[in-house]
Order: structure tokens, then sequence, then C-alpha cells
């Protein structure tokens, strides 16, 4: 008897783990579905709020640029970028800093991001950008000559 008994749970398993598998196989396939749909939309989603994000920035600059040409030409600072012009041009950050009308240890200050410089400063840095390494060698040695000395006439 136990043969038969035996016989029949593996066949009524057998028939359930069927019946299972009939029943969950189209969930299975609409959960892939729903998660390709929602991984879909995800990346639509995305693509989206980077083009509202680019709309805000052209509406910002608009207003600006007609309220004034000082806003037109401003630059934004990036520390990463004044790293990356200096070892550009070649310059130290006593270098830099005297071609920008600051000390060195402000370059410093700047490129670890522990001090931000000024609107007049992020013009001079931009004004650099278009500058070769002979240029920024030239600049400097213009700075570093002396200039000559006037006398001033004393009245009498």
């Amino acid at each position: 008897m136990s043969s038969i008994a035996a016989v029949l749970k593996a066949e009524i398993t057998r028939l359930s783990r069927r019946e299972i598998r009939q029943q969950v196989e189209p969930l299975k396939k609409a959960s892939a579905g729903y998660r390709r749909t929602i991984a879909a939309l995800k990346r639509k989603l995305a693509d989206l709020e980077k083009q509202v994000g680019a709309l805000k920035r052209g509406n910002r600059k608009s207003p600006d640029s007609s309220a004034g040409t000082d806003e037109a030409t401003s630059h934004r600072f990036v520390a990463k970028g004044l790293q990356t012009l200096r070892a550009r041009l070649g310059l130290s950050a006593g270098e830099f800093g005297k071609l920008v009308g600051v000390s060195g240890q402000s370059i410093y200050n700047w490129e670890g991001k522990k001090a931000v410089p000024r609107k007049a400063q992020v013009a001079n840095i931009a004004a650099l950008r278009s500058l070769g390494k002979r240029e920024a060698q030239a600049r400097l040695e213009q700075l570093a000559a002396p200039k000559p000395k006037t006398r001033r006439k004393r009245k009498a």
C-alpha cells in the first residue's frame, strides 16, 4: 500500500506544480513587461528633467542679457576648472595669482573650495582662459618688469 500512496503523492505533486506553473507564468511575463515599461519611463523622465533644466537655464539668461551687459558676460566659477587652467598654463599658484591680481594663497583656497573669488576676479580668470603658455609667461614678465620712476616737479 505504501507504494500506491507514494505514487499518488508524486502524481499529485507533479500535477499541482504544473497547475501552479500555468498560473504563475503569465504573471512572470507581465511583471517583466512592467519592469521594462517602468525603466523606459524612468529614462524618459530623466531626459525630460534635463530638458526642463536646460530651458530654465536659458530663461535665466534671457532677462539678464536684456537688463545689462555686465550680467550677460558673467561667468561661473568651478574650482576644478581653475586647477585645470593653471596646470594647462604651467603656472604656480603664486604666478597665477599675479596674473589674476591676488595672492597665491587665494588661488590655493579657491582650488580647495575654502573660498570663492569675487565677480571681478572670476572675470579676470575667464580672461586668462584664452591665453597660451607663452602669452601667460609674457604677461608675467611684463608684471615683473620694474616700472620707470618719474619725478614730480615741485612747485616754487
